[in-house]
């Protein structure tokens, strides 16, 4: 039954006749897929699956944000946790496969905790160059009562080789300036507005600006661990220009497809969950005419909660 909501909550939602309409674009890959029909699709399905039907060497950056080592439930799927050792083999039984679709010059960037750290770099170094570890806070959840309230996610970010792109100028983070310097009476690389005074800081591997989705934001739903578009604009603009194939395997509610074609890449996602791959069509076509990501405007990133960062409204 569809429920009714508080005016501002803007989670995604889908009317009976939306799920009929976005059930009829959902697609599995078959045998004799190629580059040309494969991209700018959602195909429900386990990855497992689908990998030997993806072409070789089509991908310029690999997203990859799996179920981390915990016992959760996934729209009735549970995933359950094992001991390290599993995991690892687990993790490695899909992730070796993916290695033929990559380019050689293809960036990765791999999503976990601290517990699936360990399982990560065993799995990453034996295929891939790591470049970094990039940890993220991530500001929801309770406190723990026994210890330190986990609130931070990681990264990391691989590259098949020793040639690959990296834009750090597209994912510069604009900081309000405590302590301006002057040179010659005139700001020192920072600017005055009537807003404040800023600086456009170089991208870090500490990322303090990221607002998980919640129910007032347009981009929300119910998945579980869904990723904010603001996280993924930064992995794709740094690693990736216009045009280029962004390739998700675990892609949930849509977040990587969403922002690749908000930004003018092309991607290719695959989700076993019915439901989520609904919500990704669905996001995917209000995208058709609202490009905005909260947090990201005018080509500038922004610190959390800044007035500059809200999106533009798109006048139809």
């Amino acid at each position: 039954m569809e429920q009714s909501k508080s005016p501002k909550n803007r989670t995604i939602t889908l009317t009976s006749e939306e799920r009929e309409h976005f059930r009829t674009s959902l697609q599995t890959l078959v045998q004799g897929t190629n580059v040309d029909t494969v991209l700018n699709n959602i195909y429900r399905q386990d990855c497992q699956t689908a990998l030997p039907y993806l072409p070789s060497a089509f991908v310029d950056v690999l997203v990859l944000d799996p179920p981390y080592n915990l016992t959760k439930s996934f729209n009735g799927t549970t995933f359950r946790a094992r001991n390290d050792g599993d995991y690892t083999a687990w993790m490695e039984s899909w992730f070796a496969p993916m290695m033929r679709l990559l380019k050689p010059t293809a960036s990765v960037y791999i999503c976990g905790d601290w517990k699936s750290s360990a399982s990560i770099v065993a799995v990453a170094e034996k295929y891939l160059h790591i470049q970094n570890r990039i940890t993220w806070e991530r500001e929801k959840g309770r406190g723990a009562k026994a210890n330190w309230k986990n609130c931070s996610e990681d990264i990391w970010f691989c590259t098949v080789s020793d040639e690959y792109t990296f834009n750090a100028d597209a994912v510069r983070l604009r900081r309000r300036v405590i302590a301006p310097y002057r040179e010659n009476g005139a700001p020192k690389d920072w600017r005055q507005t009537g807003d404040g005074n800023f600086r456009d800081t170089a991208p870090s591997n500490l990322w303090t600006d990221i607002s998980v989705p919640f129910w007032s934001m347009p981009e929300n739903t119910d998945h579980p661990t869904q990723k904010p578009e603001k996280l993924l604009a930064k992995l794709i603009l740094a690693s990736s220009h216009a045009g280029d194939v962004v390739f998700d395997p675990f892609v949930g509610s849509g977040t990587t497809a969403v922002v690749a074609k908000k930004l003018g890449r092309r991607f290719v996602a695959i989700e076993q969950e019915e439901e989520y791959c609904l919500w990704a069509l669905k996001r995917l076509a209000q995208a058709e005419h609202d490009t905005t990501i909260q947090g990201y405007n005018d080509g500038i990133f922004w610190e959390r909660n800044s007035l500059a960062a809200q999106p533009k409204q798109h006048k139809d």
